[in-house]
């Protein structure tokens, strides 16, 4: 099978590529290197563009013909969607746009969309299932529900199929410590929490400690990152026969708070970990956590990290190796 994967020099991407490339797909990687790395990604093609640039992603996809697409180039900074919502809606709405009219145009008609969570807004089920209430709180999830809502409208008016993945929080690193997660700035938890555990300085902060969660903190279901690329290539195998539009949340089923990360990292380290208080964040729910049986049953999707701790010692693992250059 051979795929494109725009956006996979990032975090998620690279972890996708590599497990493209591990289950014998051929991978053409279609980045603009603005947030992924060269690095983190090797032994595939790479067309260097952005998705704003619908001349340039003409050219270079023109008469080419790939399985299937997975698609995760996007903006994807809470923080920074509520301060620089129209970059948000440009790069997320309207990049996937063009590359969808690329695709019609080259009769490739299988996508897999990277949405997410956020689509939601605050949860009223203590577990977030496919129908839950769609009522995003930020305009990173804003973007993400309108991209949804144009794939089903296509969908239904052209032949192609896409299939939205609602991930929850992305996190780990594959078991060869060669990938991981490195962002700059890095807004995540867990990495932050690690980087607080390896230097003297801890820039660790927590986000509100007022919500109405057991400790006060957010509550967050991890899924490792190997077993979202995992759920990708099954979405693609699930369009052979299951045509149209479909969408998926995937997520443990567990909710951590923050300061549970925190105390899991101490136990797996051995070690104290500073942290500082903080105001909460504009547009943080107070909670998310996945209900994922439609991506088991539909797709056979199995996860293989399945608690918290397995999670936090493969990304320690990727920040060891890191330290060791």
């Amino acid at each position: 099978m051979k795929l494109l994967i725009p956006g996979g020099a990032g975090y998620i991407g690279s972890h996708m590529v590599r497990y493209a490339q591990e289950h014998g797909c051929e991978v053409v990687v279609l980045d603009d290197f603005s947030t992924g790395h060269k690095w983190a990604v090797n032994e595939c093609e790479i067309l260097r563009v952005n998705l704003l640039d619908q001349d340039k992603l003409s050219q270079l996809l023109k008469g080419r013909y790939f399985d299937g697409v997975i698609h995760f180039a996007a903006r994807s900074l809470v923080g920074e969607s509520v301060k620089k919502p129209d970059l948000y809606y440009r790069n997320n709405v309207v990049g996937t746009l063009n590359l969808v009219n690329e695709m019609l145009n080259n009769d490739i008609n299988n996508l897999v969309f990277s949405s997410t969570a956020a689509i939601f807004g605050n949860p009223v089920t203590d577990k977030i299932a496919e129908d839950h209430p769609k009522s995003p709180i930020n305009p990173y999830g804003q973007s993400k529900l309108m991209v949804e809502n144009m794939l089903e409208d296509i969908c239904s008016a052209n032949d192609f199929n896409a299939t939205c993945l609602r991930y929850f929080n992305a996190a780990g690193a594959h078991e060869s410590g060669e990938i991981g997660e490195c962002h700059d700035p890095e807004t995540h938890l867990i990495p932050n929490v690690i980087k607080a555990a390896l230097s003297s300085e801890s820039n660790l902060k927590v986000f509100g400690n007022d919500y109405p969660t057991s400790d006060g903190t957010c509550v967050r279901d991890y899924v490792h990152v190997t077993d979202l690329a995992q759920a990708h290539l099954l979405g693609l195998n699930h369009m052979q026969k299951n045509k149209g539009f479909s969408a998926y949340n995937l997520g443990n089923g567990n909710g951590f708070s923050v300061l549970n990360v925190v105390k899991s990292c101490e136990r797996i380290l051995g070690n104290p970990i500073q942290y500082e208080l903080g105001q909460r964040r504009i547009g943080d729910p107070v909670a998310l956590v996945a209900e994922s049986l439609k991506a088991k049953l539909d797709l056979g999707w199995k996860p293989v990290f399945s608690n918290l701790e397995g999670i936090i010692k493969s990304a320690w693992g990727w920040h060891v190796s890191r330290e060791k250059f």
